[in-house]
């Protein structure tokens, strides 16, 4: 009988190789999509987030330690050190050291305090944080505490202290040209000065250390295991300044202050050939090695306030008060300080002589006044003048006038050819530009009083830099120069990797107006009857410049109050200059005792400057015989010497005498040897007898002649000096302020140091 078969498998395969043909099917595909997947994650890390795993991974493996590049050293011109690296240490713990060996932190915490300063509590605190490697507890350690640091570590063997080798910025002369060096921050990098337009350079590149580290995290010390990569030094640079120059720049400036009682000060000197800033200032000055540190006035106002909101701001303020260069970042209004540029360009124009006649009736009046005119700081008028008397005597009137001859459209041509419409370029951050009218409006012929203030160097703005960049030109030939500080950068070996060289910007006026205007501004100091800045005159130097005396027009209209900003920019030698000094002195006191004019103040400032830095400079001074007589005068040594011999040094150094005592020898003086006394002073010859140890009480010279006070003090057995450069026995020159305060008892031979001024009435002259 035959079997029937099942028509469910008729043709078809059995069920169970069914199932195991569609199973491998499906673990196939699982198998491929789970490989596809694996691929894709393997591609996601090792490819597309390498660097992340790689990253983590290394972190875990290895402990980086940077290696700090030596910053360059900045020199000035001569080669002497501004400022330098030293190398110093960092002291940090290591929590999860501290915790993995047992040691006391409270050791730890206590001694570090006691040897570094650091508050006990906060080490302490640092500690508690156990899942990390590094703290900082201090920085910039020098030698002595990090020796004591590391005999602290060694006494006790503990390996959760480390120290770390860092680099410390010093500046050896503390805040001298503060504003032009700069200083760094913690980190090495720059903040202020060349320390920050120059940081890529000096920086240079840090170095590592990369050391493998155990599971535990500690360092593996098998030296197979630690790639060293060498620090890159930074560049050192030299700069154009003069820190000879740079002295005494800040020493009479400061002593301008003083006297004056201004509340801000600024200096720039330039090589007017070259271009070279050999020295700026903007006082008051702060210390480069502790530059956070603010004045004795603030630290006092801070502590009278328990508010601590109060006290950060006053610490705020003052910080950048004082790190502010002024002589760079500010814009002032440079009253007749500009006048020479507007006579330059007349000059050059042609539409002027220096036999040109000029008349000042006291008030000009010019198209697009609405009053009576513009008047001059002369109220009454100079009347009939020379091109030359219009400088001595600082005439708006007659400013006005070769203004409006020089044309509106050529002489806003020679405003952009002087500079005064761009920045210098110097290599300072920060600096500031100017604020001119526009074009359009300046060059209006119906309205020519753009024209008329400009001409005497008022209602616009520009900065000290521009001002005496475009002065150089002026008295050096005609050249606008590129002023620059870094004159060469060097590598770490000492070779020359770039070098500074004077740049021509362009040639504004011809070396024939040149030299006028060199002779015509020397008169401006030289001549006694006829000079605005005749203070400025230094006896045995032919020193030239201008004068100038203007508004603070910000301050005004934020206050509605009038403050001024005297100045004074000179030059010397008058006919082959070596050098230019900018002044300004801002809100001086008007109850100094001295007129508030750049002719009483800035002119004598320059002069004492032109004085010291002439001389250091090698420029012998060639003295009139006017001038050998009324100039102080350095005591000879007479002591030993037969009184006959004695009498006649002194006669021959222009000084007088007096004898105590009947020997043929002098066995005593007074003053000392060496003593810078007035001309014809009396110095007292001891023959066989000894000086009076009595005391004279020091008189009120003030108000009196410097001829007046050195005779009321001879009769005291006393004597006077002075910085001021231009001695004559005229009754305008007279004392302002004394070195020791009158009534004040003193030894004979006693020198009372004074401060003369010009006492003409002038306290509103605006020259």
């Amino acid at each position: 009988m035959a079997s029937k078969s099942n028509p469910k498998n008729k043709g078809g395969s059995p069920p169970n190789q069914l199932m195991l043909s569609r199973t491998l099917t499906l673990m196939i595909v699982c198998g491929v999509a789970a490989f596809l997947v694996l691929v894709g994650k393997l591609y996601q890390i090792q490819i597309q987030e390498h660097e992340r795993y790689e990253s983590a991974a290394i972190s875990q493996q290895v402990r980086p330690t940077t290696l700090s590049s030596k910053r360059g050293t900045i020199y000035d011109r001569n080669g002497k050190i501004l400022a330098m690296s030293a190398t110093v240490d960092t002291i940090y713990i290591s929590p999860a050291e501290i915790a993995m060996y047992d040691e006391d932190p409270l050791l730890i915490a206590q001694s570090l305090s006691n040897i570094l300063g650091v508050d006990a509590g906060k080490i302490l605190e640092m500690t508690d944080d156990t899942r990390s490697w590094y703290k900082t507890v201090a920085r910039k350690v020098d030698d002595e505490l990090s020796a004591q640091v590391r005999e602290f570590k060694n006494e006790y063997n503990l390996k959760g202290i480390k120290i770390e080798t860092d680099s410390k910025r010093y500046y050896p002369y503390s805040s001298l040209a503060c504003h032009v060096v700069g200083f760094v921050g913690y980190d090495n990098n720059g903040l202020l000065g060349i320390e920050l337009s120059l940081d890529k350079l000096l920086t240079g590149s840090s170095g590592r250390i990369v050391r493998a580290k155990n599971a535990y995290g500690t360092d593996m010390l098998y030296t197979k295991y630690e790639d060293y990569y060498d620090a890159e030094d930074g560049y050192d640079a030299v700069l154009t300044i003069d820190t000879t120059v740079q002295y005494y720049m800040e020493k009479h400036l400061q002593q301008a202050m003083d006297d004056y009682g201004a509340k801000k000060a600024a200096a720039i000197a330039m090589d007017p050939n070259t271009g070279e800033v050999l020295g700026m200032v903007s006082l008051e000055n702060f210390d480069l090695n502790d530059y956070q540190a603010v004045s004795k006035k603030t630290q006092e106002a801070m502590e009278s306030t328990e508010d601590p909101v109060v006290r950060e701001s006053l610490l705020t303020q003052a910080q950048q008060s004082q790190w502010h260069n002024n002589a760079v970042e500010d814009m002032y209004e440079p009253g007749s300080t500009f006048k020479p540029f507007t006579v330059a360009m007349a000059l050059e124009e042609g539409v002027v002589s220096r036999d040109s006649s000029l008349y000042c009736g006291g008030v000009y009046k010019v198209p697009g006044d609405l009053d009576e005119g513009r008047h001059c700081w002369q109220r009454a008028g100079h009347g009939m003048q020379t091109l030359q008397q219009t400088l001595q005597h600082s005439c708006n009137v007659a400013m006005m006038q070769i203004a409006q001859k020089v044309g509106a459209k050529k002489y806003y041509e020679y405003v952009d050819a002087f500079g005064f419409n761009s920045k210098t370029g110097i290599e300072l951050a920060g600096e500031a530009g100017s604020i001119w009218w526009d074009e359009e409006l300046f060059c209006n012929p119906y309205n020519q009083t753009q024209l008329a203030a400009a001409s005497f160097g008022q209602t616009f703005n520009i900065t000290r830099l521009q001002l005496i960049r475009a002065m150089c030109a002026v008295v050096n030939g005609g050249r606008l120069m590129q002023p620059y500080l870094v004159k060469e950068v060097r590598d770490s070996e000492g070779n020359t990797v770039s070098k500074a060289e004077p740049t021509v910007i362009r040639q504004v006026i011809s070396e024939e107006t040149s030299a006028a205007m060199r002779e015509m501004l020397e008169s401006v100091v030289g001549d006694m009857a006829e000079g605005t800045g005749k203070n400025a005159y230094v006896a045995g130097y032919r020193i030239g410049g201008k004068t100038g005396t203007s508004t603070d027009t910000v301050w005004e209209a934020q206050t509605e109050q009038k403050r001024y900003i005297v100045s004074f920019i000179g030059f010397a030698p008058a006919d082959d200059p070596k050098i230019c000094i900018l002044v300004t002195l801002e809100n001086p006191d008007p109850l100094c005792g001295v007129a508030v004019s750049g002719g009483a103040m800035g002119a004598p400032t320059v002069g004492n400057m032109m004085r010291d830095i002439l001389a250091y400079l090698g420029v012998e001074p060639i003295y009139t015989e006017s001038e050998k007589k009324n100039i102080d005068r350095s005591v000879p040594s007479v002591t030993g010497l037969p009184l006959d011999a004695a009498m006649g040094q002194l006669q021959a150094q222009g000084l007088d005498y007096r004898t105590f005592g009947n020997g043929a020898l002098v066995t005593a003086q007074l003053p000392a040897p060496g003593t810078v006394v007035a001309a014809k002073s009396q110095i007292l010859l001891y023959c066989g007898s000894e000086p009076s140890t009595d005391q004279e009480l020091v008189p009120d010279l003030t108000g009196l002649t410097y001829e007046v006070a050195r005779i009321r003090l001879g009769y005291q057995g006393l004597y006077i000096s002075t910085d001021f450069n231009n001695i004559t026995n005229s009754n305008w020159i007279t004392v302002k302020k004394q070195s020791i305060v009158p009534g004040t008892p003193v030894e004979h031979g006693t020198v009372i140091k004074v401060t003369l001024a010009n006492s003409e009435a002038a306290a509103t002259a605006q020259f």
